[in-house]
């Protein structure tokens, strides 16, 4: 049984940026969730770092020339905000430049750039998103830069989107053995932790899938996976979740933003209760009614770049994840959530670039101009 449930994610590339809004990071500062938050989260005001290059940006232009005036317009608001930055490809000097450029940029903007670090190895179970780096340590290596790259400037970073959620242990994933590769990964998780906590002003998130994906408890898989491998808190508290700054939630992914909240609410109250000695999670009823303001409770973020019209029913031959039709933009990216334990709703997917080779998509991470438009005047709330 493929326990993604409806799962994808897209690799990612560019060196160029991503948001608008107003603002910074405050080094003491809480994003006014109650009193005894704990460490410092992302600041109400923090402005997102916008991609003055962005495919949305480039495409208003061709379209505007051509004389597709509403379009064009579409797309200037599109581009109007900000869009995560993803890190995908092998060299450490190379990483560590490019992520110095886009900080420096966004500082330029007095803004806070989103990054992407995705270069676990297997990274995607070696399908539509392959690659990564070849072993622990090239990949060490790389998270180092990457962290040297930002150094103690301001950076939020969703830390390897399917990192946690997709363990080469799951039942269709036939890369092995299995031993051997899922203490890896969460050595790598935990070495991306530590590293890039090591910058003053970089606020570390873990990918975490979603809310139709990973149960919270453990369960009996049923294909030989120990059982404190399959629950979500489980794969985050061994993640290191706890030293970062919280979790990500959605990335690349078309969940409502309600239904995420709800989700991510339970996630972070049973990190609570496990951290307080808890062997499992609760169940649902009894999470939905416990507080949420305790000190030390784990934040979190929602990738909303596609969400405005939730998921997508799949007819034969489709599916919910990979370029569905008919959805829209989600919120807008801001740090401003109203929502006590969500720090920001980001744009982690790059919105208008495809999910792979599916239901007339190009390969994954390539501009699609046909899908950016439809986001666009599907948009919910609509672009303004």
């Amino acid at each position: 049984m493929d326990k993604r449930g409806t799962r994808r994610r897209t690799a990612l590339a560019g060196l160029a940026a991503a948001a608008l809004v107003a603002g910074a990071f405050a080094t003491t500062a809480t994003a006014g969730t109650g009193e005894g938050d704990g460490p410092p989260h992302l600041p109400r005001g923090t402005g997102f770092y916008v991609d003055p290059d962005s495919g949305a940006a480039r495409q208003a232009a061709i379209w505007r020339q051509e004389g597709r005036t509403a379009d064009a317009d579409l797309m200037d608001a599109m581009a109007s905000h900000g869009q995560a930055i993803w890190f995908t490809t092998a060299g450490a000097d190379q990483v560590r430049e490019g992520v110095r450029r886009v900080v420096r940029a966004a500082k330029a903007q007095d803004r806070v750039p989103v990054l992407v670090a995705y270069f676990v190895p297997y990274r995607d179970c070696s399908q539509w998103s392959a690659g990564g780096a070849r072993s622990e340590q090239e990949y060490k290596e790389w998270i180092d830069a990457f962290a040297q790259g930002i150094g103690d400037e301001k950076a939020v970073v969703v830390v390897e989107p399917d990192g946690l959620a997709l363990l080469t242990s799951e039942p269709w994933c036939t890369i092995g053995p299995d031993e051997e590769l899922v203490p890896q990964r969460y050595r790598e998780i935990n070495h991306a932790v530590d590293a890039l906590k090591r910058g003053k002003h970089t606020r570390v998130y873990l990918d975490a899938g979603h809310s139709a994906w990973q149960a919270l408890n453990d369960y009996d898989a049923g294909y030989g996976e120990p059982r404190q491998q399959s629950g979500i808190v489980n794969r985050l508290l061994r993640g290191g979740v706890t030293r970062a700054d919280g979790f990500a939630l959605n990335t690349s992914n078309y969940r409502t933003t309600e239904d995420l909240v709800r989700y991510g609410t339970r996630v972070s109250k049973c990190i609570h209760l496990r951290t307080q000695g808890a062997t499992s999670c609760p169940s649902d009823a009894e999470l939905d009614a416990m507080p949420v303001h305790k000190p030390g409770m784990t934040h979190f973020v929602l990738d909303t770049s596609r969400n405005g019209r939730g998921h997508y029913t799949p007819g034969p031959g489709e599916t919910d994840w990979c370029n569905p039709p008919g959805r829209g933009l989600g919120e807008r990216p801001t740090a401003n959530t109203g929502i006590p334990l969500v720090d920001a709703f980001l744009w982690v997917k790059r919105p208008g670039e495809s999910d792979g080779e599916c239901q007339g998509g190009p390969p994954a991470g390539r501009w699609w101009p046909e899908q950016a438009l439809e986001l666009a005047k599907l948009a919910s709330p609509p672009l303004r």
